[in-house]
């Protein structure tokens, strides 16, 4: 729990503030109903029917050899196309109207920071709304993906 000494500490930090940077992860999209990392319902502790841990169904080797598999995981645990911004992705999105945040950057890949109204968003780890065809690097947004539930979408 955050003391009130320490909450004003930061609002008077930001309201003094004309260059902040942002750096966010999962925690900051749980609000919406997406899983984190490490919690009690975690994508740590909920991806043993793979038996193998997030990061390494998420590796590029991994990808290559088994995209069935990672298709299955992608589409159970980070195609959410139906979680809308929360409170903090909508304070970001003043405090960049007001031209206090210049930038964030974020581990996410959900998209809520854009569907917030953010415009200066960098995503380390790119997002579910922008997919490629290993074959011909043709783009589908994350419903394209989200019809083939399960299966490595091709191009039509």
């Amino acid at each position: 729990m955050i003391s009130m000494e320490n909450m004003n500490a930061f609002t008077e930090l930001i309201c003094e503030s004309s260059n902040i940077v942002f750096f966010g992860g999962a925690g900051v999209s749980t609000e919406s109903g997406m899983k984190d990392y490490r919690s009690e319902d975690g994508l740590y502790n909920t991806v043993k029917q793979y038996g193998l841990s997030p990061e390494s169904i998420l590796s590029k080797s991994f990808f290559d050899s088994h995209p069935d598999v990672f298709y299955d995981f992608y589409y159970n645990y980070f195609l959410n196309t139906t979680a809308a911004p929360n409170r903090a992705h909508k304070a970001l999105v003043e405090l960049e109207k007001m031209g206090k945040l210049k930038a964030i950057v974020t581990q996410n890949i959900d998209g809520l920071h854009q569907l917030a109204g953010s415009k200066r968003v960098l995503e380390l780890h790119g997002s579910v709304h922008r997919n490629y065809c290993r074959k011909c690097g043709k783009g589908f947004d994350a419903e394209y993906v989200r019809d083939y539930p399960g299966k490595v979408p091709l191009c039509d």
